[in-house]
């Protein structure tokens, strides 16, 4: 595993962490930018899904098979359970689970980083797509509390690889409009849909800045103006 991923969670989550500190706790009860959620509930999120992964890299270096949740029930219930706790408490299972997290992602031997182990949506994966998908969580979430981050202020690389990777989540649905998505400012082009079809569809052109494409992939708010999309994960 390469330093600078390895360092790329650590960035997003001292950036959650810290926008996370500047929010009140009355305000956690506010909506976030995720349609139904309170930032409580993106905070619970985050804390589980680094519970989560530990799993994964536990079954990564012992070869003991340990899924991120048990059920899609559990992995509802501990975001439930973990919203509902007072702020301060809140506060501290973030924190417990990030060093956690940490301390297991910094103890990985070089060898078991190739295991395969799966997603809790079934997908095998080698344990380093650990790395990647807690990238995704953190950064993504912290611009989701809505206190003064957006995916306007993420790095151009992350925000194509958070492209591509929603990409890759809509592909073979049947749901997905035929779009072409072009960036105006990076000139980097997405495809969406099933490009063979019967009979032929249309594509929809769509053009806007990296970040505001990014957003749309995402379905989170964009000025981007572009057909509905299904949830990529």
């Amino acid at each position: 595993m390469t330093a600078p991923a390895l360092a790329r969670v650590e960035e997003g989550t001292a950036l959650f962490e810290n926008t996370l500190d500047g929010i009140g706790d009355a305000d956690l009860d506010e909506p976030s930018a995720l349609p139904g959620w309170r930032r409580r509930e993106v905070v619970a999120h985050v804390a589980c899904n680094a519970d989560a992964l530990v799993n994964l890299l536990g079954w990564a270096r012992t070869g003991v098979e340990n899924p991120m949740y048990s059920s899609p029930r559990q992995r509802t219930a501990d975001i439930e359970a973990g919203a509902a706790l007072p702020a301060g408490d809140l506060r501290a299972k973030l924190a417990v689970a990030n060093a956690r997290l940490a301390r297991e992602l910094a103890a990985m031997p070089a060898a078991a980083w190739g295991a395969e182990v799966r997603t809790a949506r079934g997908r095998a994966v080698p344990a380093s797509e650990v790395v990647w998908m807690r990238t995704r969580e953190v950064w993504v979430h912290t611009a989701d509390l809505g206190a003064g981050v957006s995916l306007r202020g993420f790095p151009a690389d992350l925000l194509r690889a958070l492209a591509a990777d929603a990409v890759a989540g809509l592909s073979g649905n049947a749901e997905v409009p035929l779009v072409t998505l072009t960036t105006t400012d990076t000139g980097d082009r997405f495809e969406l849909g099933m490009r063979e079809s019967s009979p032929p569809v249309a594509t929809v052109p769509v053009h806007g800045e990296l970040a505001e494409v990014t957003a749309y992939l995402l379905g989170r708010p964009s000025v981007v103006a572009g057909p509905p999309l299904p949830g990529w994960l």
